[in-house]
């Protein structure tokens, strides 16, 4: 599969390398190319890793990752281009973190809207899936390190395009993702990112998870 990262940060980086690791051919975008972090990355992946802009991977990807810091996102998206990004699912990782007033940051959309439901409303031919934003990059792509069994989430309006992402994430190891629903869903899981951050604070890791006890 094809698949178009946009963002060179770690998140970025962690889930291209794994995705890379899976077989996959991934080519990572920037706002502008050549980008250092991109292209070091394409070269310590091999020949199945590519570098180039936002718009190059997301014409290039079948699936979409924006892994865009969250208070850029949609402007990162534009650069992308509503045509590269149209008929394909578009995996939301991002988190709308404002940190203008230092730690701990506050959100800059919550409660009756959320950034999932922004990019959707804004590429309303792309098919938006929620996912992953609930968890350190590490875990992201190795749940085993944290013991036992944790749970991760995704929400998105496109019933198919959920099934793919659910196809990646258990390729990450993933057993049993819980599907919220549509994607006001995002609301929900987005405002989980203040908890997230003072538990990180609190235990001292980023190696931890949510496990909903039935």
């Amino acid at each position: 599969m094809r698949i178009g990262i946009l963002g060179t940060g770690d998140v970025g980086c962690r889930l291209g390398t794994k995705l890379v690791s899976l077989g996959n051919d991934v080519r990572m975008g920037s706002r502008a190319a050549p980008n250092p972090k991109a292209a070091a990355w394409a070269m310590a992946n091999g020949p199945k890793a590519s570098a180039g802009t936002f718009a190059d991977a997301a014409k290039f990807g079948e699936v979409v990752f924006n892994c865009t810091a969250g208070s850029v996102s949609l402007e990162a998206l534009k650069l992308a281009g509503a045509d590269n990004l149209g008929g394909k699912v578009l995996v939301d990782v991002a988190n709308p973190l404002d940190f203008s007033k230092g730690m701990p940051p506050t959100l800059t959309v919550c409660n009756t809207d959320s950034l999932g439901e922004q990019i959707q409303r804004a590429f309303p031919d792309a098919k938006v899936v929620k996912a992953l934003n609930t968890i350190g990059n590490e875990v992201m792509v190795k749940p085993r390190l944290v013991p036992g069994e944790h749970d991760t989430f995704l929400c998105g309006n496109d019933p198919q395009a959920k099934a793919k992402v659910v196809e990646i994430l258990r390729a990450f190891g993933w057993k049993s993702p819980i599907d919220l629903g549509d994607m006001t869903a995002a609301r929900g899981l987005e405002m989980m990112l203040p908890v997230w951050v003072r538990l990180m604070g609190a235990i001292q890791t980023r190696n931890f998870n949510f496990k909903i006890a039935r």
